[in-house]
């Protein structure tokens, strides 16, 4: 389970050191931006969905000047972020709002797009349902989110830990995979474009390091399930000595992330 309060409240406190320490997260929106262009369209209603600090959606407001932008986000610290960073573009709307219950009314949009967001949410059908909604007839609805293979790294080496503890309570976050994500497009009534999968490695100096770099951005285990004290600190210690042991190297040790990439289509009929 995914506990969003606390999805909203790490990504409300961590806004201001997002942008200096997200860096996979700016590659996927530089990804997704690319991604969106080989589709060749020109919308003139644009809606980012999670925009966090409002880079995916200045990327797009600036590839097409001329068009609304809406800018949505669940953490206010990321929205006032946001409306800094697009302070100086014409009819432009940032605004605290839920991916779930969007605040547009029915096909106000010719492209909805979201990146290192959907992640965050128990179940993809409400929040791929109120793409559809939004969208004109037409429209693209464009995504990036990190699924299946996400820090297995990290999986592996605590479930290892678990395992020599003689315990099974693996509190790691679960992420989507591919099949899943193409079986929500499919029932939100979108025509699939394509869905690609493609890995983004980081590399930090230790497991210590990682860790504190996930929770700088707010992106830490959304589980809502509490560490059980010392039961759980041994068990993390012997993660980190399980993880620089099957993974260190000279570069220090690596963080996968699988990012899914999927594009739709709201058909004209």
């Amino acid at each position: 389970m995914i506990d969003r309060r606390r999805v909203q409240s790490a990504f409300h406190r961590q806004a201001g050191e997002y942008d200096a320490h997200a860096a996979v997260q700016k590659r996927v929106a530089a990804r997704l931006v690319e991604i969106i262009a080989a589709e060749g369209v020109s919308p003139a209603r644009i809606l980012d969905v999670g925009t966090g600090t409002g880079l995916l959606g200045r990327t797009l407001g600036e590839l097409h000047p001329e068009a609304f932008l809406a800018c949505i986000d669940l953490a206010p610290a990321m929205v006032a972020a946001g409306r800094l960073s697009l302070a100086d573009r014409a009819r432009t709307v940032v605004a605290v709002a839920d991916a779930e219950r969007l605040p547009f009314p029915a096909a106000s949009f010719d492209l909805v797009a979201s990146s290192s967001t959907f992640q965050w949410l128990e179940c993809l059908d409400a929040a791929f349902a109120e793409a559809w909604r939004v969208l004109a007839p037409g429209g693209l609805f464009a995504f990036a989110l990190f699924g299946e293979g996400t820090f297995r790294e990290l999986k592996t080496a605590y479930r290892a830990a678990l395992a020599a503890a003689d315990r099974s309570d693996d509190r790691t976050q679960r992420f989507f995979s591919a099949d899943e994500v193409r079986g929500a497009l499919e029932r939100a009534g979108f025509g699939v474009i394509s869905l690609t999968v493609e890995d983004e490695i980081e590399y930090h100096p230790d497991v210590p390091a990682f860790l504190r770099a996930v929770r700088r951005i707010g992106a830490g285990n959304a589980s809502p399930h509490r560490p059980r004290g010392l039961a759980e600190r041994r068990v993390m210690v012997e993660m980190m000595r399980k993880y620089e042991e099957r993974f260190g190297g000279p570069e220090g040790i690596p963080a996968t992330y699988g990012v899914i990439y999927g594009v739709g289509s709201k058909s004209e009929a």
